[in-house]
């Protein structure tokens, strides 16, 4: 069995203490490092090598946006989750930006915490269609006041349609229904927009498709 190396990073002792608590029962994740703020989770992605930071959003000095912006741009870095509260749309968008492969609500019961951590630490988003959809009808409504439209080169007719819809909140079966193409060929295009544009996971290809303008709130 293959156990997933994890640094809590939450200003909150006690938050921390939970977490800790179930984690250490569990014989596949084992914690290599706490951190109470944002230096010190870059500081022990760096040394722990962990598989997942746990991060909360907010904490004194450097936040947690910043400091997963500071550990993707290092070596082989680990992935992110990122903790936040139900008012903290800005802040999710900004994290998921910064390189985070997903977010969960500081609240919600630790049993789906510890699932968000497998499936992230599997190479997964976790951001459910549903989620991606809320996402990009919150930001897209809003001004972009004068950033320009990101370019995105180097793909073919077919990928861009599946980026579209990608960043519509489809999953692969979705696609694969829509395109009228097999799951696997559905599959096959995200995996190969994943490594042309360089992104990470899906969260990253939502939005690469959103700064693009392929998506819009309707």
């Amino acid at each position: 069995m293959t156990t997933i190396r994890i640094v809590l990073a939450d200003d909150q002792e006690l938050v921390r203490a939970g977490l800790k608590m179930v984690i250490t029962d569990l014989p596949d994740l084992e914690i290599v490092g706490e951190a109470g703020t944002g230096a010190e989770a870059v500081r022990l992605a760096g040394e722990a090598r962990p598989d997942v930071v746990l991060m909360d959003i907010r904490m004194p000095g450097t936040d947690g946006i910043e400091a997963t912006r500071t550990i993707m741009a290092g070596s082989a870095p680990p992935r992110v989750l990122m903790l936040t509260t139900f008012d903290d749309d800005d802040s999710v968008y900004a994290s998921l930006r910064a390189g985070a492969s997903g977010f969960l609500v500081k609240d919600m019961a630790l049993v789906d915490i510890i699932a968000a951590i497998r499936v992230v630490a599997a190479g997964d988003a976790l951001i459910a269609p549903s989620v991606t959809r809320r996402l990009i009808e919150e930001f897209a409504a809003r001004p972009r006041r004068s950033l320009p439209k990101r370019r995105i080169d180097g793909i073919t007719g077919r990928e861009r349609e599946v980026l579209t819809l990608v960043g519509r909140g489809m999953s692969n079966s979705e696609i694969a229904a829509h395109l009228f193409i097999g799951p696997a060929t559905a599959k096959t295009h995200v995996a190969r927009l994943l490594n042309k544009l360089g992104a990470r996971d899906r969260v990253q290809l939502v939005i690469a498709a959103y700064e693009a303008g392929l998506v819009s709130p309707t």
